[in-house]
């Protein structure tokens, strides 16, 4: 369980300053944030933790108005910044502040290029410091104020051990000669900044069996899923929680004309009913009014050829890949993705050097793979 150290909120902008100028002067400092998308339909930040090897503190963003010396700390010239899973961090950082981190330590990349058995912070934490983390706020709605202690306690503890953690997964690299291999996926993460998810008109399109759909089943999902996108959007409350994909999917399929009808569909609550249903009848309405040449159509992509000689060379990527990985003990989609595999039988090269160019190959992958790879691309 936690070590039971008191946990020091920040929420005055004094208080961060000064946090921020101590913290500065450290040469390793652990981060996390928590955000809410399981409860908010926004991302953003919601607390920002920091630990150094004697320190944790949490900043409640919602209270300290200037973050800058944050942006700051991430990129100082000197000092380590360690994370667990550091992508999602580093994107919502760099959403909601602008800001980007160098020199990272990534205690879940660690674990993956060591075979760890489980890659979870709290597998990690009790396999290596014998530390139980407390899983009852996994979920936690992060946005809520006041955070009780034991919601605050949990937070601090995802940072608290994150310093020792790093110096044992570390040692393990530094042991079996994969340090370097480590340091250049570090290197990747300083370079991760938000992007925009490029949904458009087919957003709608995404709920499992959404694509089975024709003709108004379809029309109506569309208006349905826009209606529930712009009430989550105005409430801020993430998109399931107003109404989830199975029933938003019976609705297009049933197309209900009265609130009995609405009733009746699995998983939708009278709640919904009683605050929203006409909206949503409405919704159904505008999709069934509609002329049929503008009823929405599922574009079916171009049917693929067959290639024959990319395909089995696809196939001897992959047993090649397997064998490495089970030589070097590593799960086979570290040493090298399955999709970075396909770019490589597309492009085809013929020495390590046109290898090395291709898009998604780290450099240690193409010197640990590379022979065995152009071995099986020659067939």
């Amino acid at each position: 369980m936690s070590n039971g150290a008191p946990v020091e909120l920040v929420r005055t902008q004094a208080a961060f300053d000064q946090l921020a100028a101590d913290f500065a002067a450290e040469p390793l400092i652990a981060l996390d944030t928590e955000a809410a998308s399981f409860h908010r339909y926004h991302d953003r930040v919601y607390l920002i933790q920091l630990s150094s090897r004697t320190r944790t503190a949490i900043v409640d963003p919602l209270a300290v108005g200037d973050l800058g010396a944050l942006g700051r700390l991430l990129t100082a010239a000197m000092g380590e910044r360690v994370f667990h899973d550091a992508d999602y961090d580093l994107r919502l950082l760099n959403l909601q502040y602008g800001f980007s981190a160098t020199r990272l330590f990534d205690t879940r990349i660690a674990a993956q290029l060591l075979n760890e058995p489980g890659i979870g912070l709290a597998a990690l934490l009790e396999r290596h410091l014998g530390v139980q983390l407390d899983k009852r706020f996994q979920r936690a709605d992060w946005s809520v104020r006041p955070l009780s202690p034991d919601m605050l306690r949990y937070a601090a503890d995802d940072t608290r051990y994150l310093p020792a953690l790093r110096d044992i997964l570390r040692e393990r690299l530094s042991e079996r000669g994969r340090l370097a291999w480590a340091e250049e996926e570090f290197a990747h993460l300083e370079e991760v900044r938000w992007t925009a998810a490029d949904d458009g008109e087919a957003a709608y399109l995404k709920p499992k069996g959404a694509r089975l759909l024709r003709g108004r089943a379809l029309a109506v999902l569309r208006e349905v899923y826009r209606w529930r996108d712009e009430t989550a959007q105005r409430s801020d409350r993430a998109a399931f929680r107003i109404l989830n994909n199975e029933p938003l999917l019976e609705i297009a399929r049933v197309q209900p004309a009265e609130l009995g009808a609405l009733r009746a569909i699995r998983g939708v609550g009278p709640e919904l009913v009683e605050r929203r249903g006409r909206e949503v009848l409405a919704a159904v309405q505008r999709a069934l009014a509609l002329p049929e040449s503008e009823l929405p159509r599922v574009e079916r992509g171009p049917r693929r050829v067959p290639d024959p000689a990319y395909e089995a060379r696809v196939e001897r990527l992959k047993a090649a890949r397997n064998e490495e990985a089970r030589r070097l003990d590593l799960a086979p989609g570290v040493l090298c993705p399955n999709a970075t595999l396909e770019a490589i039988a597309r492009a085809a090269p013929t020495t390590l050097e046109e290898l090395g160019g291709t898009p998604g190959i780290p450099r240690w992958q193409a010197e640990v793979l590379g022979a065995a790879l152009l071995a099986a691309i020659a067939g």
